[in-house]
């Protein structure tokens, strides 16, 4: 090429020591996390605003970080580790974090992107858009963009039809089923995937090309979903042949493409999967019919993981007739709950797969619940009845299995547990035009404090990266809390004595600007006297009783019209 050259030709015949740039150090991107009152931080969009505060829980009001209008287009999202904060603009999306402000860290060019999302190592972020056909005879035309988060490089594009992407699952746009890649397990951001016709693509991230050039074949694959923590993922394939060849669910390893385990299964109406936070289960959903096949009932298939050759336990509910309306594993936990029975008061069941087996814990009859929202560190639960059921909470110890308060948030939309299972926040977004805001509670049931914001869109927790301590130093704090919370029983009276001196400063000042106001009226009353004794034909004093009352009766004529009346 000419260019090159010309470019040739200018390089100087002595060599020079390439210059070398000082080194300027970039901010700390998780200066947050060093806040001296351990608080949390959380996003809100409310209107044409996006703010960042701190949960000032002890203080009990929300501290302003960073508040900026106009800040997205349309949402925004925290990366999985809390490092960054993402928008979404008509040009593409953009990264912000910073030590103590918000600073654009990177830009990701993607003409009219519509969804976003992170690998859990926050390594990579995936853009999605989808565009309007020329011939409308034609599908939408899906565009994916790979980036690394950091350099803000491309590191692969998928392109295609609308009918490519939307095989298994919904959501997304225009029937594409989102997110489209699903990351592998671990924080590592070694391996992603996507499900395609009768095959699943398995990518790994060093050349983000196949695993040995080939996806894997499965006919007819309806889901999959992977470990958390490993290398693993589970696969759904339904009945084919009319129930000649039985549903089942595989589980693979990666890179190998090894087939761990496998069970079949009959007579099954849908499967839904749900791995523990640990990757140390899976459990199973199965509806299967019954022999009229006029109806169903659910059974679980429990895998465990860990355990040699990944043992199965079929369980099934005291009434395996109930429906089931939610399941969810306490995080990091051994437990499971299940919301099963007919609404409007359906039953809630926990159990425990600890020692081998399946162990009923206990069931709650009756209850206003149609989703469960476990603490971040397991043991306390929420028992929620959202939509129909107006916003009922119930906040449950799973541990003594009792009820430590109910409460409601009328309408609410939204729960969010924060990210050390202190604090949950409730939110009414703008689908109710009415009651729009969010309201903080402590993990056991108590009000703090509640914010009001019309047209109110989102709330975000921001999330925490997990700690560095070790199981045991975690245990060694459990056990001697006494000793750590001394330091801060003494931070809290501190607070408290603040909070009552603030009381009374505030009742004070209620109390002088109501003899304020007192005296100033007393003063015109002073100043108004010679008005009102001229008033009163000279009489002195203000009192009423002083007064006697007559009855006056005054005659007034007020017209007079003359009339002639002609003669008959």
């Amino acid at each position: 090429m000419f260019d090159e050259i010309d470019k040739f030709m200018k390089v100087p015949d002595e060599w020079a020591p390439p210059e070398i740039k000082p080194y300027t150090p970039g901010e700390n991107l998780q200066h947050w996390l060093t806040d001296e009152k351990g608080r949390d931080q959380f996003v809100i969009r409310a209107g044409s605003d996006t703010e960042v505060l701190w949960n000032d829980a002890r203080q009990v009001k929300a501290d302003p970080v960073y508040k900026r209008p106009f800040w997205t287009e349309s949402f925004v999202q925290w990366s999985p580790l809390g490092t960054y904060l993402a928008t979404v603009h008509r040009q593409g999306a953009a990264v912000w974090g910073g030590a103590s402000t918000f600073n654009r860290l990177m830009r990701y060019a993607h003409p009219q992107v519509k969804l976003i999302d992170f690998s859990p190592g926050e390594k990579y972020l995936v853009t999605y858009s989808s565009h309007e056909p020329s011939n409308p005879r034609d599908t939408h035309r899906v565009v994916l963009n790979i980036f690394d988060v950091r350099t803000g490089k491309v590191m692969r594009d998928f392109k295609g039809s609308a009918d490519e992407f939307a095989i298994g699952g919904t959501g997304g746009f225009t029937g594409v089923s989102w997110p489209v890649f699903r990351w592998g397990g671990g924080k590592e951001d070694k391996y992603f995937a996507r499900m395609g016709k009768n095959v699943i693509s398995v990518y790994e991230t060093e050349t983000f090309s196949l695993i040995d050039k080939k996806s894997i074949k499965v006919e007819n694959v309806m889901d999959f979903c992977w470990s958390p923590t490993d290398p693993i993922f589970a696969l759904f394939v339904p009945e084919l042949g009319g129930g000649n060849q039985p549903a089942r669910v595989s589980l693979f390893q990666i890179p190998g493409k090894e087939e761990l385990r496998q069970k079949n299964l009959f007579s099954v109406s849908d499967c839904k999967m749900y791995w523990q936070s640990n990757g140390e289960y899976l459990a199973v959903k199965v509806d299967r019919y019954t022999k009229t096949k006029k109806s169903t009932y659910t059974g679980f298939e429990l895998f465990r993981i860990k355990e040699r050759d990944i043992p199965i336990e079929v369980f099934e509910l005291d009434n395996k007739n109930d429906k089931v309306i939610a399941f969810a594993w306490e995080p990091k936990g051994h437990r499971f709950a299940v919301i099963h029975g007919d609404n409007p008061r359906p039953d809630v069941s926990f159990y425990s797969v600890k020692g081998g087996k399946v162990l009923k814990l206990t069931t709650l009859k009756q209850k206003q619940a149609n989703a469960l929202f476990w603490s971040p560190s397991g043991r306390f639960i929420i028992l929620a009845g959202l939509k129909g059921f107006n916003g009922q909470l119930e906040f449950y110890n799973v541990d003594e299995l009792e009820t430590m308060a109910t409460a409601e948030h009328f309408m609410a939309t939204d729960i969010e547990w924060d990210p050390t299972g202190r604090y949950v926040a409730t939110s009414v977004t703008s689908v109710h035009e009415m009651e729009n805001g969010f309201n903080i509670w402590s993990f056991n049931g108590k009000l703090l404090y509640r914010i009001l914001k019309d047209h109110f869109f989102q709330f975000l927790w921001r999330p925490r990266p997990p700690s560095f301590l070790s199981p045991e130093k975690e245990e060694e704090i459990a056990k001697n809390l006494k000793k750590y919370s001394k330091k801060y029983d003494v931070q809290d009276q501190d607070i408290s004595v603040l909070l009552s001196e603030q009381d009374r400063e505030k009742r004070k000042q209620l109390k002088d600007d109501w003899e304020r106001w007192v005296n100033e009226w007393k003063k015109y009353h002073e100043e108004e006297k010679e008005a009102r004794r001229a008033l009163r034909d000279g009489e002195d004093s203000d009192v009423e009783e002083e007064y006697e009352a007559k009855e006056v009766e005054v005659e007034e004529e007020l017209d007079v019209k003359e009339e002639v009346i002609p003669d008959a």
